[in-house]
This record gives structure tokens, sequence and C-alpha cells, in this order.
């Protein structure tokens, strides 16, 4: 057996931790900060008053909530043009990745899908002059905080592409939960319900990784305590800094791999424009039950650490439950007229994403047309 372990970065946590960004960059040498945030936070009090503490810095927010590679070339040419020296990715999974891949790719002079996460795609990059990056989530889901991959749309074809290089994990993260306080209740319902998928998939997926797995099991224990205390009270302070926890293990942990619940959700996301956490939260309860007998084990080892019936219908119910106290629909077609899902399209798009190859079961065409019909009828396995 062998096995690659990477794991995380510089990580400052606590209340408060945003004031001592300065200092961040000062760690770094950090002079000349291209701050990357998008247009509606750049805009708050909060936001304004943490930049007021820096003299020499330049924003670039001009990108999408899938962003692309157009708002890439666009970020890139800022950071140029000002001749910054570091990026600071503040904000939500966009944000995050945004900056994470204009710090990368300013110093590339290959294209961006040269550096798909495809084998060493990696490998092409110049590795040397890859910019210092300091992000700080807003949001408590996505983990790209710690992540060495962001998701970018190719507007071409319509289909997110992740790309892949060590040096784009960040080299400080802060972890502040007095950010989140302002997320509303659907938006931490969804971005909660997208680092339970994380955690959840990684401890699922096959291969042998007790460091990804005891992670993984955590960060699912800290969502069942705190996810739906975060929706109904988000200024209980505690409970925000759970989920801000359990993301940042969620994505450390899904280096082992994730799973159908993913493969299933990136085509919707690019092709129906569903936000992502919404989609991993729909399309869970059909993932699990496909794949309860190769996953049974490890769901009943879940529930003896959560404290549930130890059997798998019992974590299933909890799933549901916890969807419905988050006010999460049942179905796909709860949120896309059923007449614009193309089953077939998706399906292969859903066969051919990076997720599917980490399934604890081995997918074929024929189940992700079956697992989105499901999704559709609302008719479990």
């Amino acid at each position: 057996m062998k096995a690659n372990w990477n794991y995380p970065t510089t990580i400052w946590i606590g209340e408060n931790r945003i004031k001592d960004l300065a200092e961040g960059c000062k760690n770094f040498n950090i002079k000349k900060p291209l701050f990357v945030s998008d247009k509606d936070l750049i805009q708050l009090p909060m936001t304004k008053k943490i930049i007021s503490n820096f003299r020499n810095f330049n924003f670039f927010s001009n990108f999408l909530g899938n962003p692309n590679e157009t708002n890439i070339k666009d970020g890139v040419e800022t950071y140029r043009k000002n001749n910054c020296d570091g990026v600071i990715a503040f904000g939500g999974g966009s944000a995050l990745d945004v900056g994470k891949t204009i710090a990368f790719m300013s110093c590339q002079s290959k294209s961006l899908w040269e550096f798909e996460d495809i084998g060493d795609y990696w490998k092409k990059a110049n590795h040397n002059d890859i910019s210092k990056i300091i992000a700080v989530p807003t949001t408590a889901g996505t983990g790209s905080e710690t992540g060495r991959a962001t998701v970018i749309m190719n507007e071409k074809i319509g289909v997110k592409k992740i790309i892949f290089h060590p040096k784009m994990l960040p080299s400080l993260v802060i972890l502040d939960p007095n950010l989140t306080i302002n997320l509303s209740p659907r938006m931490t319902a969804a971005t909660g319900m997208d680092a339970l998928a994380h955690n959840l998939e990684a401890f699922c997926a096959p291969g042998f990784h007790p460091m990804a797995d005891g992670i993984a099991m955590e960060g699912i224990r800290l969502i069942k305590n705190s996810l739906l205390i975060a929706v109904k009270d988000g200024t209980n302070i505690e409970a925000r800094l759970d989920m801000l926890t359990a993301a940042t293990m969620g994505s450390t942990a899904f280096q082992k791999g994730l799973g159908g619940i993913h493969s299933l959700s990136h085509p919707v996301n690019a092709q129906l424009n569903v936000h992502h956490g919404l989609s991993n939260a729909i399309f869970m309860p059909y993932v699990l039950t496909y794949n309860k007998k190769e996953i049974l084990e490890k769901i009943i080892s879940i529930c003896k650490y959560l404290n549930l019936k130890e059997n798998f219908d019992s974590f299933i119910d909890w799933i549901l439950v916890l969807r419905k106290e988050l006010n999460i629909p049942h179905k796909l077609s709860d949120v896309v007229e059923e007449n614009k899902i193309d089953i077939n399209k998706l399906s292969q798009m859903a066969l051919e994403d990076p997720s599917t190859s980490s399934n604890p079961k081995k997918l074929t065409m024929e189940d992700m047309k079956i697992m989105y019909q499901h999704s559709i009828s609302g008719d479990l396995f």
C-alpha cells in the first residue's frame, strides 16, 4: 500500500482574528496585495473597516458567482498592471477560488486549462514565482481556504473545470466567526450542507487515509451539533466557529476523494445555475442510498460517533430531517423546471466529472441517469 498525504497550512482562528490580517501580510512580505472579493461584500461596512488598515492595495471584484476564464484573465491583468505582490482572497468560495487562481496564473505563460487537475498537468507550471495567498472565508462551506485546487467555468463548453497546483494552497488562513454573522439563514444552510457533503463523501471514499477519515468524522459531528443553531441564531459565535472549522476540515479531508454527490452537482451548477451547496444537499440522500451496499459499514461507524441508532436508515432519516428543518427542497424539480433538465447531457457531464472516480460504487452513464431521475421524482432507492 502506498499513499501520498498532504495536510494544510497555517491557520489563525478565533474571534476578531481579522485584526491580524496586516500582521499576516507582513509575515509573508506582502506589501502591495490584490484584495479579491465580490462586489457586494466590498461595499459592506465590515469590509471597508478591514481594508482601512491598508494604504497600498488594489481591489478586484469583477467576477461571477460561477467564475470563468475571462474573470481570471481580468484579475491577472489587474494584478500585473498594479505590480501586486500577493493576494488577499476574502469572501465565499467564488472569491477564494478567484483569488487563488489569480495568484497562480499571475506568473504563468501557458493557458489556464493546461493546468486542469489531470495527471501531472500541474508540473507544467512555473512554480517559483507563484504569489503568496492569504485566505479569509466569510462563509462556512466550500473550504477553499485549505484547498490546493479551484473550480473555474470553461464558458466555451459550459463545464466547470478543476485547476490544481500544490502552491495554490494559501500560506495563511484566517478563520474569524464574526465575519460570518451576517450570512443569511438560507446561505448558512446551503453552505453548511456543502461542508457536510465534503466531510461525508471524503469519509466514504475508498482508499486508506485514516488522517482524512478522522478529520471528516469530527467535521460531521461539528455540523450535527451546530448547523441548525447557526441557521436559527446567526449571532451564536460558538456555532459559527464550529461551522467554519467543519468547512475547513471538509476540504482538508476530501483530498482523499469525493463522490457522486459532487458528480451530479457540478453539471447542474454549470448548466442550470443552481447553488452548489443547495444541489449537494438535494442529491445527498439519493447518492447515499444508491451507494448503500458499499458504504454501509462506514455509515454505521458514523452513527456510533454521532450517537444515532446504528443502522443505515437512521442516518438517512437524520439527513432528511435536517434538510427539512433547513428548508432544503427534497427534489431537483423543486428548484428547476423539469423541462429544462436534460438528463442525458447532465449524466454525461457527471460521468466525466473528476469526483466520479472516487465514488464508493463504480458509476456508469446509466447510474447517473437513474440518480438524476430519482432526484426529480423524489423517490429514494
